[in-house]
């Protein structure tokens, strides 16, 4: 089996399996907020891994808030900065009409509050205008968001710039790190942002962690109300989950120069072989900046489905867009924002290669597209 969906998830590190089963081994262990000596011992286990987190992402430790996945980090971020606003005429949300749908959704429940929402759309080569973002801000605005990384096409949003615009306009500004972290080096205060969302099982921790960092000073309202997390998230915390995400940042964070240079070297060489040997082949985002791994790419002429059916059946793994997405029968919405027509959507696929990918695994996945294509395109 080769796996090219590693933006729709990557496969546990093994130090990090090793920490997690030692962990259930040792017992259930206590819960952060109880006083006694169990109580205790797991509350230095969550604070040290707070710690570690913070340490990588250039955060402060009372500035990581633990969640249950990215999506829920970002729905935090989003509607608690709108629902704490100190300014009931700031009803306006400033998005970019490619983000995940986990802002997307976020941004639509909030309209259904009384927010207005502005999505702003990507240039043709899918990013964003820093300029343009900065031009949708104003004195209603309660809050803008903007990707670091798209998930689908890879490309890299000017987020030092939106965020300079926001400072600037005295804006909350939360950035969705989700596909960035692990691939470039992310600072919460070199970025500049107020808020900055990830989940771990991006970088090779368990799936059903996510992080919010919170900056100082910025209010949010809990969706989930609790004493936990600085009260921004209540519940018991999962602190063998936070330990495995904060030792796979720390893992990933290490490696993440050596990861890009290898990665971009075989992506770059597979999209030049398949430009070599097949026509009406399309890279998104070749000309702009881009995560070492994710090439998103059209066959025009082709089924992208038709074309992901054949590539599971010779044993790799890609996708047609968002893994949250499977099963829509709508054109990505990251390719149409950016003026791809519907038909020039659904022929394209999406490969994200993972740390172990090979010369090997590219020559298998060429010789597999240049079965399953012309296929395609001949069928009635």
């Amino acid at each position: 089996m080769i796996n090219w969906d590693h933006n729709a998830t990557t496969p546990l590190r093994p130090e990090v399996a090793e920490l997690l089963v030692r962990r259930i081994r040792e017992g259930a262990g206590g819960n952060a907020s109880s006083i006694h000596a169990s109580g205790r011992a797991a509350r230095r286990l969550l604070e040290d891994a707070r710690a570690k987190v913070a340490q990588v992402i250039g955060a402060e430790p009372k500035e990581i808030t633990f969640t249950g996945s990215g999506t829920e980090a970002a729905a935090l971020c989003l509607k608690g900065a709108w629902f704490a606003r100190g300014d009931a005429a700031r009803t306006r949300v400033v998005v970019s009409a490619v983000e995940h749908p986990a802002v997307l959704k976020a941004a639509a429940q909030l309209e259904r509050h009384g927010a207005t929402v502005t999505r702003v759309p990507p240039g043709p080569g899918g990013r964003v205008d820093a300029a343009r973002m900065a031009e949708a801000l104003g004195p209603d605005v309660a809050a803008c968001s903007l990707m670091w990384a798209n998930n689908e096409t890879g490309v890299l949003q000017p987020v030092r710039e939106v965020a300079a615009a926001c400072r600037r306009a005295g804006v909350p500004f939360h950035v969705d790190a989700v596909q960035a972290v692990g691939k470039v080096r992310v600072n919460l205060r070199e970025v500049n942002a107020d808020l900055l969302t990830f989940s771990a099982h991006k970088f090779g921790g368990p799936p059903g962690v996510g992080v919010a960092v919170v900056r100082r000073g910025v209010s949010l309202e809990a969706l989930a109300p609790g004493h936990q997390e600085d009260g921004r998230r209540g519940g018991t915390q999962d602190v063998r989950g936070a330990e495995a995400t904060a030792l796979a940042l720390s893992l990933a964070d290490a490696e993440v120069e050596a990861w890009a240079a290898r990665l971009a070297a075989l992506r770059d060489g597979f999209e030049a072989k398949l430009r070599a040997r097949l026509p009406g082949v399309h890279v998104h985002g070749a000309d702009v900046p881009r995560v070492a791994n994710t090439s998103n790419v059209r066959f025009d002429g082709a089924d992208g489905e038709a074309v992901l059916i054949a590539l599971d059946l010779a044993g790799i793994c890609v996708s047609t867009g968002a893994a949250c997405s499977s099963g829509s029968l709508a054109p990505s919405h990251v390719l149409t924002a950016q003026g791809l027509t519907p038909a020039q959507a659904h022929a394209s696929l999406r490969f994200s290669l993972g740390r172990g990918a090979t010369e090997d695994e590219v020559d298998r996945v060429l010789a597999a597209l240049c079965e399953a294509v012309p296929r395609s395109r001949a069928a009635p």
